[in-house]
């Protein structure tokens, strides 16, 4: 059954089951007070801080807690326990390519002009479009003023989503959408590139030319405000972002991870090449092997680095968003790799597990290849004498489930 609440039922003495643990769990970070009571004191520091009475009393009707969404919010991520073909097969497919092909094609004006303003290619561009909302296709359906404002009071990021809800209120408040227009995902993000709110405000801009940043319905303010946001994150113009590459088998993966950088001339010394046969390009770069050395190899740019793991922190995500704008962009599918089976996201937890036993801080034991489950993973393959390529095989697990 849905969890209705306070305001949905139009009373202040009954809570709909679960309503009232949930609230005095958010009362707990909020110096005691109720959800009532909070917001209360939200608005009055909303109008301090210079928002309409006209805006507070449009978006109050939404201004209402939903236990729902702290469910949603306390629950992982399964799809990203999927190997990064597997992922990337799914969501980089020939449908979102020639989509996006299509896309470029007709915002052909748009893309030159962004390429001139900010130096963004449109294949990077497209790829989120594609990746984020299928261009803009399905911009998700829940109450977003709802979803923030629940966010704000509940005890997990309370500061962040306190200032989410205050670019809310900005946006109704300068004209740009009104609190009907603010449909979107359970976490509270909009528009056509999923942008949060105080995304919205600070790189929102009016490239359409109506005197309006929006969003949802303007791909030329979408399209114009993502570049600016991807230029603010340190796109570096002209240079690659991610390239196939082939590495020999005698290759030293321990210096392979993103967390190694190597020069063009080491990566020459190393013998790796690109796989469409161009040249080197002279900047340093990291060989990135998302899944081992079984899987497909890439050099990692800065502009990844910089770009893709600040807009999504998955490595399986942007790795994927980086493929696909290098598709978009001309490249020719990636190789998948010598075939090796990969383990399985339990046979992930179990690595996971045996590691946390020797001592290894891998976080979450989620079936999730992140980043302190790499790290843990490459120091004890070059402590057992294995490739050190920080992906679990089942020659680690073996080692592992042996002692050794």
């Amino acid at each position: 059954m849905a969890v209705r609440t306070i305001a949905a039922l139009g009373l202040g003495l009954f809570l709909a089951p679960g309503l009232a643990l949930a609230q005095s769990s958010g009362a707990a970070c909020q110096g005691g007070k109720s959800f009532d009571a909070w917001l209360q004191d939200f608005r009055a520091d909303a109008k301090a801080q210079g928002i309409s009475d006209r805006t507070l009393a449009a978006a109050g009707p939404d201004m209402r807690f939903d236990q729902a969404i702290v469910g949603k919010d306390r629950g992982g991520q399964s799809v990203f326990t999927q190997s990064f073909v597997q992922f990337s097969d799914r969501m980089a497919n020939n449908n979102r390519l020639q989509a996006g092909k299509a896309k470029i094609k007709a915002n052909a004006s748009t893309f030159a002009r962004i390429r001139q303003d900010f130096g963004v290619p449109a294949g990077v561009l497209t790829a989120y479009w594609g990746l984020e909302t299928d261009f803009g296709g399905f911009l998700g359906s829940g109450n977003t003023i709802s979803s923030v404002t629940t966010l704000a009071y509940d005890c997990r990021r309370p500061d962040m989503f306190r200032g989410e809800l205050l670019a809310l209120l900005k946006i109704i408040d300068r004209g740009d959408l009104k609190p009907a227009d603010m449909r979107g995902p359970w976490a509270g993000e909009l528009g056509q590139f999923q942008f949060l709110p105080r995304h919205y405000v600070d790189f929102g801009i009016d490239y359409d030319g109506d005197g309006h940043v929006n969003l949802i319905r303007s791909d030329a303010d979408a399209l114009g405000s993502a570049a600016k946001y991807i230029q603010h994150l340190g796109w570096r113009a002209g240079e690659p972002w991610l390239v196939e590459v082939r590495i020999p088998k005698n290759f030293p993966w321990e210096r392979s991870g993103l967390d190694v950088e190597l020069s063009a001339a080491d990566l020459k010394s190393l013998g790796v090449t690109r796989a469409d046969g161009q040249p080197l390009a002279e900047i340093a770069a990291s060989v990135h092997v998302p899944q081992g050395r079984h899987g497909p190899a890439f050099l990692a740019y800065p502009n990844f680095k910089n770009v893709y793991l600040t807009w999504n922190h998955s490595l399986i995500y942007s790795t994927t968003a980086a493929y696909l704008a290098t598709r978009l962009e001309g490249a020719p599918a990636m190789s998948k790799g010598d075939g090796t089976p990969d383990l399985d996201a339990n046979g992930v937890k179990e690595v996971q597990r045996l590691l946390q036993q020797k001592g290894y801080d891998v976080g979450k034991i989620d079936g999730i290849i992140g980043a302190g489950s790499r790290a843990a993973i490459r120091k004890e393959q070059v402590r057992l004498g294995l490739p050190a390529d920080s992906y679990p095989d089942n020659e680690l697990l073996a080692a592992l489930r042996a002692g050794r």
